[in-house]
């Protein structure tokens, strides 16, 4: 569209406009604001929808990536991590998050007793460079005081965070700066320098937005976003999951990768309160890559089973299951592998736009590192006044997403529940 159908239309100018309110985007968008830049967020939904609220939190270094016994680019691109995190929950980071809670300050490895000498090989290894540790039989979480557990267990320094604390965190920081825009009042058009400009319609008119640069961090938004656009690069990559959420009446809270044969875990657990006072058991690893084709059912049942073979002392004759599919949403690689690290890059049709996925939790920082890096090499400095984000008074603010174990109508109690 041209941009003299916009000659009348009301304006605001900003150095940064990001698109989309996930982790990613409220994490540069922190960064922005503390270096000084002019910038607002835009969330088509709530802030943290789909991809950041269904995480299960953990914030690792790195060592369930080394299962194949070397370190590897994506251990070896987030092993600082934890202690990035760590210096900004004790609030003297990059960002604050001193707001947000943190469910346990490590994570456990397991195996069953059929691959206890792959797992103590592994763990003697240079490899692991003192990230591990065994834990002694009085010391291991109480879902492994059984005295049928024959596996070898250790302690990572992983950690696990309340995800939806995060987001509610980071959007305190930047009150006032997080709008929620449904795409159906969002158009996007170009001027005569193909510069992105975004058209917002609001109940009060139309207003353009223009800004130095515009930042994609919509996860598998992006794609939609760079389709209105006619844009094709940078491509993304879809890689499905299905994670299980059992809902328990126990009071044991556990964090841990079993390890199997595979170079993935076999199954990751997490446990995450609910808003009813229970807690959940979240079910990701191998269970939930391999099961993306199964029915819910089907997964449910596979779960039961895996859970069975594996801890066949704990009682889930009460549990309440469902299953839940989530879209892991990457810059487009060879062969659709797992990106090792965090990327940004330009749209090439669109002088002032770039599209960037942090691929995973753990390197939202890293993300904005980079984010920022790409201004600097732009040479895209704050530009020393403050814009009136009145005029976008008509848009209400983003609010934040709910947990999807927080959704009772997902759950079912099936009698194949019972365990047999």
């Amino acid at each position: 569209m041209d941009s003299s159908s916009t000659m009348h239309t009301p304006s605001l100018d900003l150095d940064i406009a990001i698109i989309g309110g996930g982790i990613a985007g409220l994490w540069l968008i922190n960064r922005l604001q503390a270096d000084g830049y002019d910038c607002a967020l835009f969330e088509s939904q709530a802030l943290g929808s789909d991809q950041s609220v269904a995480s299960q939190g953990m914030i690792h270094g790195g060592i369930k990536y080394t299962l194949s016994g070397a370190l590897t680019g994506a251990s070896e691109a987030i092993a600082d991590m934890p202690a990035h995190w760590q210096d900004c929950l004790a609030g003297c980071g990059d960002v604050d998050l001193r707001e947000a809670k943190v469910l346990s300050d490590h994570f456990y490895m397991w195996s069953t007793a059929s691959v206890t000498s792959k797992l103590t090989t592994f763990f003697a290894s240079k490899a692991t460079r003192g990230r591990v540790d065994k834990v002694k039989a009085e010391e291991r979480p109480s879902v492994f005081q059984h005295p049928d557990f024959s596996g070898q267990l250790y302690r990572l320094v992983d950690m696990v965070l309340d995800v939806p604390s995060v987001v509610k965190a980071l959007a305190n920081n930047v009150k006032g700066r997080t709008f929620l825009l449904p795409p159906s009042q969002a158009q996007w058009q170009r001027d005569e320098q193909q510069r992105c400009q975004l058209q917002v319609n609001t109940a009060n008119g139309p207003i353009v937005i223009n800004a130095k640069q515009f930042i994609f961090t919509a996860g598998k938004g992006n794609g939609a976003l760079l389709q209105q656009l006619g844009e094709r690069t940078p491509a993304m990559q879809l890689r499905p999951l299905q994670q299980v959420m059992v809902k328990l009446d126990n009071s044991h809270r556990f964090y841990g990768h079993c390890l199997g044969t595979d170079k993935t875990p076999k199954l990751t657990i997490s446990s995450h309160p609910c808003k009813d006072g229970k807690w959940v058991w979240y079910l990701g690893g191998s269970l939930a890559e391999k099961g993306v084709d199964l029915s819910a059912a089907e997964l449910i049942a596979k779960a039961q089973h895996e859970l069975q073979t594996l801890m066949p002392w704990l009682d889930l004759s009460g549990a309440q299951w469902a299953t839940l599919p989530v879209d892991r949403a990457e810059p487009k690689q060879k062969k659709l592998v797992r990106p090792d690290k965090a990327f940004i890059g330009s749209a090439p049709g669109c002088s002032n736009l770039a599209v960037a996925w942090p691929t995973k939790l753990t390197l939202a920082p890293n993300l904005a590192n980079e984010a920022l890096g790409l201004l600097q090499h732009q040479n895209i400095q704050p530009q020393g006044s403050t814009a009136d984000l009145s005029v976008l008074s008509a848009l209400p603010q983003a609010g934040i997403a709910p947990a999807p174990w927080d959704n009772t109508e997902l759950f079912t109690s099936p009698s194949a529940s019972k365990l047999q």
